[in-house]
């Protein structure tokens, strides 16, 4: 594969250099989701504790959403969008600042689960989530595999699912939600090996360029995909793993 020839091509010394700023990316990168995580899992225990607080956005009785929790509902993926066709405009301090701002509208939007689920198997499920994906993306920076193919078969997949996720809003069955559970692990499972390997085959692309202001931007984008590939893979095992309040 011609991505990873990059390293070879150069000399011994230049890829030394790149497998060091590689490692420093991809630390990066995860150091980036990691506190995006911890903002999202604050905001969403601090609301979703408190009845004052959750009514805001949801019914504490019912869990069923008001305008303003239709709003944060929606609102992440409105973020995803928007962010990815103003990236190029912003620096890399704003996109960060972003990315944080995004995560905290994540936890409002998952809040509920507090109401929902004990807190002992939402930490269960997060700890197993973590193993998984730690697995995952293992794999898919290690592999020699190109899994650009697979990586396009998924996003085809990933759109299905959101248009089924939206359409069960509506219906509510429970049979479309199992199917909507089952595929949705699947699909982030993947995509969580793609991601990786795409974060780690663009800075190898790029690298020789050193522009750090790209850099930076990439670290953010590739967390901003890793992160939510975590929290969908963590949604979608808890609706199977998670006991009932």
């Amino acid at each position: 594969m011609a991505e990873y020839d990059t390293i070879r091509s150069v000399g011994v010394g230049a890829g030394v250099r790149i497998d060091e700023g590689l490692r420093a990316h991809m630390n990066k990168v995860y150091g980036l989701m990691s506190v995006a995580m911890v903002v999202t899992a604050g905001v969403a225990w601090a609301v979703g504790t408190s009845d004052a607080l959750l009514a805001i956005f949801r019914d504490p009785m019912t869990l069923r959403p008001n305008i303003l929790g239709w709003v944060v509902m929606f609102a992440p993926l409105a973020m995803v969008f928007a962010f990815g066709a103003m990236l190029n405009r912003m620096s890399a301090a704003a996109a960060q600042v972003f990315f944080y701002a995004f995560a905290a509208v994540m936890g409002l939007s998952l809040a509920w689960i507090f109401k929902v689920f004990t807190g002992v198997s939402i930490a269960q499920t997060f700890l197993i989530t973590a193993i998984a994906f730690a697995g995952l993306s293992l794999y898919g920076y290690v592999t020699k595999r190109d899994l650009s193919a697979m990586g396009t078969f998924l996003m085809m997949g990933l759109i299905g699912l959101l248009v089924a996720m939206i359409v069960n809003i509506f219906i509510a069955s429970s049979a479309l939600a199992f199917a909507i559970s089952v595929i949705g692990v699947l699909i982030f499972a993947g995509l969580t090996a793609y991601d990786t390997q795409n974060i780690k085959n663009t800075y190898l692309q790029h690298a020789h360029a050193m522009d750090s202001e790209w850099l930076g931007k990439a670290a953010i984008m590739g967390a901003l995909n890793l992160y939510m590939d975590f929290i969908n893979l963590f949604m979608f095992l808890l609706q199977f793993m998670g006991n009932r309040e």
